[in-house]
């Protein structure tokens, strides 16, 4: 995959890109991440990229030309998907996540002040990503969090792909909890089934935990899923539980 960056301050970006899995995937080739400084593309003395909304108003407004033109200057193919990060997108997922991972090229375009003409995105824009009903001092935060995202779920990117499969989210409910050595610590001991080493009860525990925890944090996503009645039955005995 190739990656494009348009941002008025990649150095915020870039650091990251030489660490830990972002490195190993682009020094496997399997990520091609490229930051750029969206001035390259302002053409007076003053690299100027911004200006005052028409019909007045706090803030500044990131001008057009320098996007069209650098959109134009990247998308050589006319195959990327042009990605706005911004608080009005869709709604950053794992299904998201994973979908874009599947193309070959895109460009990311990181807001600014009090965005983007308006024009870029009618024109330019394929796709708007938020990653969260908060507001940013840009969108240069919100490209790295896409970017680490995608980086992980890409074929190698993890040492064992169970890993990655397993994540939160990524079968649409939250992660089942984790245990390491030792097996007792404080008097808190690691639940038998998980050293037993029957690989199957152990499965099973795990599911289990997870539907039990999706349930308890973030019951909106069981409201998606088409339970089956060993689950259904589950979440009757957790709530029954938790209600004594």
């Amino acid at each position: 995959m190739k990656m494009d960056v348009l941002a008025l301050f990649p150095e915020i970006i870039a650091p990251a890109l030489q660490t830990g899995i972002l490195r190993r995937i682009q020094d496997a080739d399997r990520f091609s991440i490229n930051v750029y400084n969206l001035r390259d593309w302002a053409t007076d003395k003053h690299k100027t990229v911004d200006d005052y909304p028409y019909g007045g108003g706090a803030g500044m407004i990131l001008k057009p030309e320098p996007l069209f033109a650098a959109v134009a200057a990247l998308n050589t193919e006319s195959d990327a998907q042009i990605v706005y990060l911004t608080p009005q997108g869709t709604p950053l997922t794992q299904s998201l996540v994973e979908a874009l991972s599947l193309e070959s090229h895109l460009i990311l375009i990181c807001g600014r002040y009090k965005g983007i003409d308006e024009r870029v995105r009618q024109k330019i824009v394929t796709t708007e990503i938020s990653i969260g009903d908060y507001v940013l001092s840009g969108g240069e935060i919100a490209a790295l969090v896409l970017i680490d995202a995608i980086g992980r779920v890409l074929p190698g990117a993890l040492g064992d792909f169970e890993s990655a499969h397993e994540d939160s989210f990524s079968q649409d409910l939250l992660d089942h909890p984790h245990y390491t050595r030792p097996a007792e610590y404080e008097g808190m001991k690691v639940p038998e089934v998980l050293l037993s080493g029957h690989h199957e009860k152990i499965k099973e525990w795990r599911h289990a935990e997870a539907i039990k925890r999706t349930a308890q944090r973030r019951p909106d996503l069981l409201q998606n899923l088409e339970l089956t009645d060993e689950e259904l039955a589950l979440l009757q005995t957790s709530e029954n539980k938790s209600s004594c």
